[in-house]
């Protein structure tokens, strides 16, 4: 019998007061409102004129300072200018006030020591309050003062409001909770920013043959093979079994392109001359904007290539004009797959590539990322422990990065996202990080940003309409055991713009039709995926400010197939869940025969008397049977989403020596060669081992969500299903009912579909207990 899960790592329903307004039933009383308000003192100084010269040339360095209490901001300085244009924007924090007065003050930028220009008060007890939609407040003249309050000299245009962080020069303000960042490098880092995946493509390369190859040994038969780059992926062909100079392959070769294609596809026809020796006997580079893009299965025309030879004259490479081999290929780029970048356990799309197989939209999902609690220190700075901790989150091709809130435990981000929904039966990624490139941190080259923890939420899951607010526990592994490094408060609503458009995804496939057409092989989609997030992470670490590597591999789980024997042991008590129901009826039912209980056998009796004499009854007494224990398991249904449970993953349980085995290297760092070798090998093998019976227990824990109320909408098709099936198999005589039934499945070839059936589409959309699993 496993121990529950310590309450720390449970999840915990809250009552934020979310968007300045309270929630009413489960909606909610004003716009950007799955958030709580936080007040902020905005400064936009926008541009000076006329400053006076203060430097003995006769010219004027100046820059603005910002000053309320202990806090201070500046804007960049202009060298020799006196009329200059900033246009920039100061928030403080109205929680952090620490004066009733604000300060502007134009200073002239000195080597030894500043100028003193002039300045602007502010009373902040008159500073008008603005709340969007309304419009910008315009900015306005300020003749300034010297310190005496007499006028001066020059004046300052400037904008001084209250507002929340709803208002839009929010994102791109200088905040005097970042006070302590210096340059602008390190302050781009810590803003909020929005992301999006490159569009990737599947590109598919069908080697037919070759014509006229010159190999430079003409006495033998020439070993030839087709070698392919595209980026950093290779691929190669077997060797042609027709051994001649017009060999013959017919093979396909798949990779992974991002738009805007920069890099083309480099094919080189090479011949083994000896086993370590390849020669090159020609080389071709196609350009992927010229690549044709297919949408379907029709094939594609094929097309000549021809091989350019490069020879060496007088210490010089030239091309060689007389060659005429060429190379007969289909290349096209496939827009009819989804190109999986992610865990298909946590997929958060799954539409195909090409826009114009998109079906339409069913809903919105939003997030509030509203704060955390009890972070743990990541760092130390001047001798203390620090966390500058920001959030990530991913669904979609979109990907959002929160502020980073610097030097707290409990950082309030108040933030909150939207994105569109295609299916419901998709996943989204919430990660917390700490920031390591502040401060200059990152010119060692060597530091990462730490991973606090992750959630996942299954949007079928979810009630339509319904704000959750929850706290969810931040749980990593280490290999001293589960660690709990914080919560994280998140308030989510899914909204459905057509109920019936959902209810009939249900019935549709999970991925696109191509992939039950041309199915691709299960080692080919493992290589795919692994490029696939190798790119998607260059390109966004690419990105300025860039989204880096370890937080993009740490969203879309890379790794996670790897050998584990929690995972194993986890996923074997998952069958056993699953198979703990069949052996408890076993077990009723050997109570029934063993009379246990005479008033329950002798019902029983009875009811296998009637259904002998009247067998048209067993059917629709099965299914009125699951419509009522459907209807009686609705008290019991889940009001909370999914979360992380170190119980389910034996995360709290695992022997230490369990973990070290998880968190070695792989190949092992054990020094024994021969130990090195065979326990890789095991591994591997294990981690096969360990998928199917994962995908083992996912099949069960589907069949359990069929009346779990886990996913509302699939429980009550199934339940309204059972009735209706229960009372048409009423009315129709059971001999009808079995020959039908028997002519379906034995039907002819012809009368089979290549996509699968509508009950097969249903059952692999339910979910399982995979999103639980850490």
């Amino acid at each position: 019998m496993q121990r529950p899960p310590p309450e720390d790592f449970l999840l915990k329903e809250t009552k934020p007061h979310l968007g300045g307004g309270k929630v009413s039933g489960d909606k909610l009383t004003s716009t950007y409102d799955l958030v709580e308000q936080m007040q902020y003192l905005y400064v936009r100084v926008v541009k000076a004129k006329d400053l006076p010269a203060k430097d003995v040339t006769g010219s004027c360095d100046p820059y603005t300072e910002v000053k309320l209490g202990n806090y201070k901001g500046t804007t960049r300085h202009f060298e020799k200018k006196t009329n200059p244009e900033w246009n920039q924007v100061f928030a403080f924090s109205k929680d952090r006030l620490q004066a009733s007065v604000l300060e502007v003050t134009v200073k002239d930028k000195d080597v030894v020591k500043d100028d003193f220009i002039g300045r602007v008060w502010f009373d902040l007890n008159e500073v008008p309050k603005r709340v969007p939609p309304d419009s910008p407040l315009a900015p306005q003249w300020y003749r300034l003062e010297d310190r005496k309050g007499d006028k001066v000299k020059g004046e300052l245009m400037l904008a001084v409001w209250m507002g929340t962080q709803a208002d839009e020069a929010f994102p791109e303000a200088w905040h005097s909770d970042a006070a302590t960042v210096g340059g602008s490098d390190a302050l781009a880092n810590i803003r909020s920013k929005v992301y999006l995946s490159p569009k990737l493509w599947y590109l598919r390369v069908n080697v037919i043959e070759a014509q006229d190859l010159q190999p430079t040994d003409k006495g033998r038969y020439p070993e030839v093979f087709v070698k392919a780059i595209l980026g950093n992926q290779a691929l190669r062909t077997r060797i042609s079994h027709s051994r001649s100079i017009n060999p013959m392959w017919n093979e396909d070769l798949m990779f992974v392109a991002a738009e805007q294609f920069e890099e083309p596809l480099i094919l080189s026809v090479e011949d083994r001359v000896a086993p370590n020796k390849d020669e090159v006997l020609g080389r071709c580079a196609i350009p992927l904007q010229y690549v044709e893009k297919r949408l379907d299965h029709k094939p594609v025309n094929t097309r000549w290539f021809n091989l350019e030879r490069h020879i060496v004259v007088e210490g010089e490479k030239k091309k060689d004009t007389k060659f005429s081999s060429r190379i007969h290929m289909r290349v096209c780029l496939e827009g009819g797959y989804h190109v999986l970048d992610e865990s298909t356990h946590y997929s958060s799309d799954l539409r195909p590539t090409a826009k114009q197989l998109w079906k339409s939209g069913i809903g919105v999902l939003e997030l509030g990322i509203l704060n955390a609690h009890g972070l743990m220190p990541m760092k130390t700075k001047d001798g203390r422990g620090t966390t500058d901790a920001y959030c990530v989150a991913k669904y979609g091709q979109k990907w959002v990065r929160t502020r980073t809130i610097i030097d707290s435990f409990a950082p309030r981000w108040n933030e909150q996202y939207t994105w569109e929904v295609f299916d419901p039966c998709t996943v989204i990624t919430i990660g917390v990080f700490d920031n390591c490139h502040l401060h200059g941190g990152d010119k060692a080259g060597g530091a990462k940003d730490s991973k606090i923890g992750k959630v996942r939420i299954r949007l079928s899951t979810l009630e339509t309409d319904r704000v959750y607010t929850h706290s969810y526990p931040l749980l990593v592994l280490h290999p001293s055991g589960v660690k709990k490094m914080g919560e994280i408060h998140l308030a989510v609503r899914f909204t459905c713009s057509s109920l019936l458009n959902m209810m009939h995804m249900y019935s549709q496939p999970l991925l696109p039709k191509m992939h039950y057409i041309h199915p691709l092989t299960v080692s080919q989609l493992d290589s795919l995926r692994h490029q696939a997030t190798q790119i998607v992470s260059m390109r966004l670490s690419r990105a300025e400010p860039p989204l880096r590597k370890e937080v993009v591999e740490y969203m879309l789980d890379v790794g996670s197939h790897m050998w584990s024997m929690r995972r194993s042991k986890a996923n074997f008590f998952r069958i056993m869940g699953v198979l703990g129901g069949l052996i408890a009826v076993g077990k009723w039912f050997d109570q029934i025969c063993n009379w246990r209980s005479p008033v329950t056998t002798i019902l029983i009796h009875i009811l296998f008397i009637i259904l002998v004499m009247y067998p048209e009854l067993i059917l629709p007494t099965i299914f009125l049977y699951l419509f009522l224990i459907g209807i009686w398991y609705y008290r019991w249904r889940p009001r909370q989403p999914p979360h992380m449970d170190t119980r389910l993953s034996h995360a709290d349980s695992a022997h230490p020596d369990e973990l070290d085995e998880e968190f070695d290297t792989f190949p092992t760092s054990r020094p024994n060669d021969i130990v090195r070798m065979r326990y890789d090998r095991l591994r591997s093998i294990a981690g096969r081992i360990q998928t199917v019976v994962g995908d083992l227990a996912t099949q069960g824990e589907r069949l359990q969500s069929l009346l779990s109320w886990r996913d509302p909408r699939a429980t009550s098709l199934f339940v309204l299903f059972c009735l209706v099936a229960a009372v048409v198999l009423y009315v129709t005589p059971f001999q009808v009912v079995a020959l039908l039934t028997g002519i379906y499945v034995l039907r002819h070839p012809r009368f089979r579909h290549k996509l699968p059936s509508v009950p097969l589409n249903f059952f692999r959309r339910l979910p399982a207990r995979t999103d639980c699993m850490l």
